[in-house]
């Protein structure tokens, strides 16, 4: 058989597994950057979930969406946004078909690993003042040790008022750190594994080590860190148990490699996502079938609470807007059609063990399609049916997006979960669509920059799709 003819069948008949920026042109490439840089704009200021939705809602304000109103009457263009608690945000854009044939619905998180501080945190030892934390999601805890962190979150004060705290971002604001163990003394240490290596109750935040001055008895330092927290907040000892406080690494996303192909940054899970489905949506304009993005909390402790997809919020959303155009919710969300925007695990050559390489996905290869998460015998997932698998393939295919499939590992490796199953439940057609990310859950993630621009060309492409 000539060689022309085994490269046409080549071509014909089996996947196209190239690098994805080997399949567009420059044009599209400089698409990508200028994309991530508004991206990492994104990543720099938005450092919680709290943040995230603040961002949302200025960033849909400002292109004309107006805050939900159940009493109100909506049509073709209408944009709302609904802010649940300031930690959750649903965008809607009303599409040309009626509500009753359903919604096109992106679905991403806003919550990433961190560390919360306890609700009694501050205290001294050894003349040192230290936070004491409790880790939010699924992290190796050796990795938070040594680590610039700064802190986020709102203080409600005895008399109800709110108080914004954001420290250690900023050049000239001082940082904080969980110290580590010298390697000449730590030969006990040393006989622990790995997940043991640093325990649960040794995160303990370094935050001052200056005693009051002039002052007796015990505890100077911690009283002066006091000190100083009233005058900055006006806040007391007390107002720590009612606090939401988040110490998470204090530096900024960058470039990554001499080509400066790929982008490191604190939060890609699963901002790397929820940045695309919200601009998308905005840049979508009025399309065929009502869209929806969903940026919720709590993904990463199981979505459970009032601002997680475990909860209702959204589904009542749904009734609500098909009430105000006379249609049934539940007839409505039987015709929704969803995209679980969420990371996967890219293949990492060095720990190459840990994937099954024909099934995992790639850096550089596009958005990944994956079928199913949960674990081992596919535990915990809503496991996409062909025809709605197929059907989001041809949308990607008939906009150029470049996308891969992928799953999480090795079969009897471990996995995870997303908020799929959740949507899956309520009656939602749904398959998980992401970013692949190297070092997911470390407090500093990989991601490239054709991959996070794939995710919103293909969530873009959904949305608009007839």
């Amino acid at each position: 058989m000539a060689n022309e003819t085994v490269e046409a069948l080549k071509k014909e008949l089996l996947s196209d597994s190239r690098n994805g920026l080997l399949k567009i042109d420059g044009g599209e490439a400089e698409k990508a950057s200028a994309y991530c840089e508004n991206y990492v704009a994104f990543m720099n200021a938005c450092r919680t979930e709290r943040e995230c939705a603040s961002f949302i809602i200025d960033s849909a304000k400002k292109n004309g969406y107006a805050e939900f109103d159940r009493s109100a009457k909506y049509s073709c263009g209408d944009k709302i946004y609904f802010n649940n608690r300031g930690k959750s945000v649903v965008l809607c854009t009303f599409g040309r078909k009626p509500l009753s044939e359903g919604a096109r619905i992106v679905a991403s998180h806003i919550d990433s690993p961190r560390l919360d501080l306890k609700p009694n945190p501050l205290y001294e030892d050894s003349e040192l003042a230290y936070f004491k934390t409790h880790y939010y999601g699924g992290i190796k805890k050796y990795q938070w040790t040594v680590t610039p962190l700064s802190l986020h979150g709102v203080i409600i004060k005895k008399n109800g008022e709110s108080v914004t705290v954001s420290i250690g971002d900023k050049p000239g604001e001082p940082k904080f750190v969980i110290t580590d163990l010298l390697p000449h003394l730590d030969k006990n240490q040393g006989k622990r594994t790995l997940d043991e290596g640093v325990t649960g109750e040794e995160l303990n935040i370094l935050i001052g080590s200056c005693p009051l001055k002039d002052g007796e008895g015990d505890n100077l330092v911690k009283l002066n860190i006091m000190k100083i927290l009233n005058e900055k907040y006006g806040i007391v000892e007390d107002d720590f148990k009612t606090a939401e406080l988040e110490a998470v690494p204090a530096y900024p996303a960058c470039d990554i490699g001499f080509d400066s192909s790929l982008i490191g940054a604190y939060g890609h899970d699963d901002r790397v996502c929820a940045y695309p489905a919200f601009t998308s949506q905005i840049d979508a304009g009025t399309p065929e079938y009502t869209s929806i993005a969903v940026l919720t909390d709590k993904e990463e402790t199981g979505s459970d609470g009032v601002t997680g997809l475990n909860s209702a919020y959204l589904k009542h959303f749904i009734y609500d807007i098909a009430e105000s155009q006379g249609f049934c919710g539940r007839d409505v969300i039987r015709r929704c059609e969803c995209l679980s925007a969420d990371v996967n695990a890219a293949l990492d050559p060095i720990y190459a063990d840990a994937h099954e390489k024909n099934n995992a996905a790639f850096l550089n290869k596009g958005i990944v399609l994956t079928k199913y998460t949960g674990h081992r015998g596919k535990g915990d997932t809503s496991d996409a049916n062909a025809e709605f698998t197929g059907k989001v393939a041809r949308i990607f295919d008939g906009a150029s997006v470049v996308w891969q499939t992928g799953e999480l590992g090795k079969v009897d490796m471990g996995g995870g979960g997303t908020v799929a199953k959740y949507l899956a439940d309520t009656g939602i057609e749904v398959i998980d669509v992401g970013v692949p990310l190297l070092s997911m859950h470390a407090p500093f993630e990989i991601a490239s920059k054709l991959d996070i621009y794939m995710a919103y060309k293909g969530f873009k492409a959904f949305y608009e799709a007839e």
